[in-house]
C-alpha cells in the first residue's frame, strides 16, 4: 500500500520538524549556522560510526575539519569544551579515520575543531567559543598532516 507509506513519511517530516529541539540539537544548529558564517563547508552532519558519532564534518579551505559540538546550559559543572576529554578524543581520532577511509580522503590533511557553546535557559542567543586544531589524534600514527 503506497499511500499508507506516504502518510507514514509526512507524518515522521512533520515531527521531525515541529518537535521541540533537545539542547544538543540546538547547539549543532548554532555550530553549524557560526561556521557557515566563517566560511566553512559543511559536507556532513550526526555522521555515524561503529564507536559513535562525528557531529560536524566540514571542509575549511583545504582541509578536513572533524568538529566536535558541546552544549550547556551553565558553566556549573565545567565549560562544555572540558568534556572533549582524552577518552572521547581517542574516539573521535578512531571515528575520523573511518571517515577518511570510507570517502578515499586519506591524503587530504585533517584537523579536530572543537566548538564550546553556553546556552542559558531563555536566552535567545548563546555564546559560541572555537576551538580550531583544539587537540591532535591520539593513537593513530601519521593520518593528520
Amino acid at each position: 500500500m503506497p499511500s499508507s507509506n506516504i502518510a507514514r513519511d509526512i507524518r515522521r517530516w512533520f515531527w521531525e520538524k515541529l518537535r521541540p529541539r533537545t539542547l544538543g540539537e540546538s547547539g549543532e544548529a548554532a555550530a553549524i549556522r557560526f561556521l557557515r558564517h566563517k566560511g566553512y563547508i559543511i559536507v556532513a552532519r550526526q555522521d555515524r560510526g561503529i564507536l559513535g558519532e562525528i557531529d560536524i564534518v566540514a571542509i575549511d579551505g583545504k582541509t578536513v575539519v572533524f568538529v566536535e559540538v558541546k552544549t550547556r546550559r551553565s558553566h556549573d559543572a565545567g565549560r562544555p569544551e572540558e568534556a572533549v576529554d582524552f577518552q572521547k578524543q581517542r574516539r573521535l581520532s578512531r571515528l575520523a579515520l573511518g571517515y577518511l577511509k570510507r570517502h578515499q580522503l586519506l591524503e587530504h590533511r585533517a584537523r579536530f575543531d572543537v566548538v564550546s557553546i553556553t546556552w542559558p535557559k531563555g536566552a535567545k542567543r548563546p555564546q559560541i567559543e572555537h576551538f580550531e586544531n583544539a587537540f591532535e589524534p591520539t593513537e593513530v600514527g601519521q593520518m593528520f598532516s
